[in-house]
């Protein structure tokens, strides 16, 4: 079979698994620069700040003729943590994009979200929250071709295609909840886990006949922060997904180290290995609280074979800032993780 051949059965089958919706949902390999689709309790959950804003853009199997594109922007910010004494609530919204194939599969969603954080004494915090929201999802068919239009020598649109597709563009309320928990004996230790549920009410999804629902997605991390000394950091995670029979689990770690005795100017290096897909490989850089990170997924699976190896390349810049002229009681940290 020649290569562009095999380029084009690979996206097909990638293509008609979306179109069923039963492949697993949208996702960055950068999960820990994206918090808020990781895990709605994650808003306002923000260790090193008051507020952050950040973005990210993912261009996937760039060797196939169509990439896939996912692309969001979010922020989130605390209120009330100078008038609770021993908590605050977290408030954000996210906006997702996604582009796949030669038929646009186009997914566009919304979410608000809401979150409630208890300090559990000195040293730990219990985090709950939840989003709602709106997805469209839609596909030009036009630019489809399936396989009873085959010719005989190429796929012919002008042909009339039994493909039981009856509608070009889908539009659902969504809804997630999740909790975390943090622990930070000490100035140099933090660590923290989560666990998500989404998709709770299971929202209608489909292009075809019948009446198919997006099955619940379950989500779980585990993440660590470590000062090693004035000029290391560690940060090491763990990451795992499951939804219908698709399930995704990555594990790694990255170091920061400090090239300014305050910490405003850091680089970061880092590996971590989505079981039997990718190897993905890390480098940042961080300057006045801006942390810009770019990720590639080497392929590691079967796929190899058609895309070189050329799985993924990711962008996230996140911004964290603190409110200025905050006070604190002796009770609360500004901070709860380690930092330079």
């Amino acid at each position: 079979m020649k290569q562009p051949v095999k380029f084009y059965v690979a996206g097909l089958v990638l293509l008609f698994a979306s179109l069923q919706g039963a492949a697993q949902d949208l996702h960055f390999s950068q999960f820990f620069n994206s918090p808020l689709t990781t895990n709605p309790a994650n808003t306002g959950f923000i260790p090193d700040g008051n507020y952050r804003v950040g973005i990210n853009y993912r261009n996937q199997w760039a060797s196939i003729p169509v990439p896939y594109k996912t692309m969001s922007a979010f922020a989130d910010f605390q209120l009330f943590r100078d008038r609770l004494e021993y908590g605050w609530v977290g408030l954000g919204g996210v906006i997702l994009r996604d582009q796949a194939g030669s038929g646009n599969l186009t997914s566009t969603k919304v979410y608000g979200s809401v979150a409630y954080h208890q300090l559990l004494g000195q040293s730990s915090l219990l985090s709950l929250g939840f989003n709602v929201g709106s997805a469209n999802k839609r596909v030009d068919l036009a630019k489809l071709t399936f396989g009873d239009q085959w010719n005989g020598k190429f796929f012919d649109s002008e042909l009339p295609t039994a493909e039981p597709i009856t509608q070009s563009k889908v539009n659902y309320f969504d809804m997630q909840v999740g909790m975390n928990y943090a622990y930070f004996p000490t100035d140099n230790i933090y660590v923290n886990g989560g666990f998500s549920v989404q998709h709770v009410n299971k929202p209608h999804e489909s292009f075809y006949e019948g009446n198919n629902q997006i099955d619940r997605r379950y989500i779980g991390f585990l993440n660590g922060i470590f000062k090693l000394n004035d000029q290391v950091i560690l940060n090491p995670a763990a990451y795992y997904t499951r939804q219908a029979g698709s399930r995704e689990l990555v594990m790694g770690t990255n170091a920061a180290y400090n090239l300014s005795g305050d910490g405003t100017k850091q680089v970061f290096g880092g590996a971590y290995y989505r079981l039997n897909d990718a190897f993905i490989f890390l480098v940042g850089y961080e300057i006045s609280k801006v942390r810009m990170m770019f990720s590639y997924d080497v392929t590691a699976s079967n796929l190899a074979v058609s895309n070189g190896r050329r799985g993924a390349y990711e962008i996230g810049i996140v911004y964290t800032g603190l409110y200025p002229n905050r006070s604190f009681s002796s009770a609360r940290r500004a901070t709860l993780c380690p930092s330079f």
